[in-house]
């Protein structure tokens, strides 16, 4: 039940923010700041509570199997960090996105892979082990490369505070991945009564959040609608298309060309809309306005990866054969 569950997460996305646009209202308590867990944000906790999900998944194993397929692991990940952000700094310069939009993709465009590729890697019979490693690698290594980059790439628009970037990084990735990592470890009980859960919640929570932000900025998503779907439907297109093209002509198996495709085309968005959301990253902005763009992208990039993945893991599906699955990790 949970597993069809997951695999339905484009579904649920595309549900919640339909529901979202037509009922704003109904999801004003996720972003307005009345629920403070600890005196925090809802949105940063909410996020930190997905990636301890996936550091509850993470086993001796899973940097083992880095090991034994290190260069598929590090074409993607390096596909990761330059097809996708490079892309988004083009396309906001080619569309002439306003400020906060141009920042918004391109921070979106900076973040790892997303989890909810694990699911699509599965959907489509690809290399789901090849899959969660690319994942794991990519979030690791975005604790150091999204802030640099989108400093590097964004600050053309606006001065970003990469240290700010990083300390957020540390704090709504890398430290709830290894407090996972080390409840798994030394809590073995407690984790396996948490990890059948852990999809669902994970699932309800970025839904959550991406339903948040259109909600809250209605107004602005219709004033830009136009071109903002055009560069992010482009984003992603070129991420999927660029990831397979690349691995292809590298020479990889054709079930991790697929893997790497979906990789590289699918985002973190739920980190991309919590980090654009926080007010530190709004202060950077001398305008409010376009402060509040900022997390837009983020969060039709949502709808956008899952959507474009789960039509190809249906197209690739009819002609692939299943090799493995060894886990699926929480959509994000």
């Amino acid at each position: 039940m949970i597993q069809r569950i997951t695999n339905l997460f484009a579904v649920w996305t595309v549900l919640g923010v339909a529901w979202a646009w037509f009922s704003p209202a109904d999801f004003a308590w996720v972003i307005n700041g009345t629920i403070r867990p600890l005196g925090q944000p809802l949105i940063p906790v909410m996020l930190g509570v997905i990636m301890l999900g996936m550091g509850l998944t993470l086993t001796v194993d899973d940097f083992r199997r880095v090991a034994k397929m290190p260069r598929a692991v590090i074409a993607g990940v390096v596909l990761q960090f330059t097809v996708m952000p490079l892309s988004g700094a083009v396309l906001a310069g080619l569309f002439g996105l306003a400020n906060g939009l141009a920042v918004g993709i391109i921070l979106v465009a900076c973040c790892p892979g997303g989890t909810a590729s694990n699911v699509i890697a599965y959907m489509a019979r690809a290399n789901v082990a090849l899959s969660v490693s690319m994942t794991m690698a990519s979030t690791l290594a975005a604790i150091v490369l999204t802030p640099l980059l989108t400093g590097w790439l964004a600050g053309v628009y606006i001065e970003i505070d990469r240290w700010n970037l990083f300390v957020d990084m540390v704090l709504v990735v890398m430290v709830p991945v290894v407090l996972g990592v080390a409840m798994a470890r030394y809590l073995p009980r407690l984790t396996r009564t948490i990890v059948p859960v852990a999809p669902i919640v994970s699932i309800v929570f970025v839904v959550l959040i991406v339903a948040a932000i259109v909600a809250s900025s209605k107004p602005l998503i219709e004033a830009n609608a136009g071109v903002l779907l055009v560069a992010l439907f482009a984003l992603h297109a070129l991420g999927f298309a660029l990831g397979w093209l690349i691995a292809r002509i590298l020479g990889f198996a054709r079930d991790d060309v697929r893997t790497i495709s979906i990789e590289v085309g699918m985002q973190n968005s739920g980190l991309g809309a919590s980090l654009a959301s926080t007010p530190a990253f709004a202060r950077q902005f001398v305008d409010p306005m376009q402060a509040a763009l900022a997390p837009v992208p983020a969060a039709i990039s949502a709808v956008y990866h899952v959507v474009i993945g789960s039509l190809l893991a249906a197209f690739w599906r009819r002609e692939a054969t299943p090799r493995f699955f060894d886990k699926v990790v929480p959509a994000s």
